[in-house]
């Protein structure tokens, strides 16, 4: 990776994260945000807990409540010709600032991507149904 790359990356790592803070905590922690990042960046360190695992999603559920988005991951096999079957694995519950966060991270890593590697084409049979989307 370029330096260029890695410091566009750490900056856009920094909006994200003062978003973050203002959808999970308000004003008051976006302005100490700003005015620490302005000053000094922190050193981040990401520890996995021990039982963290990486695996393979191509079926996302999203379900909606008043109070939280539950996030259902699984994966998707044909049984036959006519049926598949999801199998779930995990749900992961967020508060509708944090899925609202998630969205913003996504849409910026999505355009990063596009931009480097082009246009992600998705269905447009899928993108026009209503309903269900595996």
């Amino acid at each position: 990776m370029t330096g260029k790359f890695v410091a566009r990356v750490m900056n856009e790592a920094a909006v994200a994260l003062s978003a973050f803070a203002y959808f999970c905590y308000g004003e008051s922690l976006l302005q100490e945000t700003i005015s620490m990042s302005i000053t000094q960046q922190p050193n981040i360190r990401l520890v996995n807990a021990p039982d963290y695992r990486d695996t393979y999603a191509n079926s996302i559920q999203i379900r909606v409540s008043v109070w939280d988005f539950l996030l259902v991951f699984g994966r998707l096999q044909p049984v036959t010709a006519q049926e598949v079957e999801v199998q779930n694995f995990q749900g992961i519950y967020l508060s509708p600032q944090q899925a609202k966060a998630l969205l913003t991270i996504l849409e910026q890593n999505v355009r990063q991507y596009e931009g480097t590697f082009g246009e992600i084409k998705l269905d447009p049979n899928i993108t026009a149904q209503q309903g269900q989307i595996n």
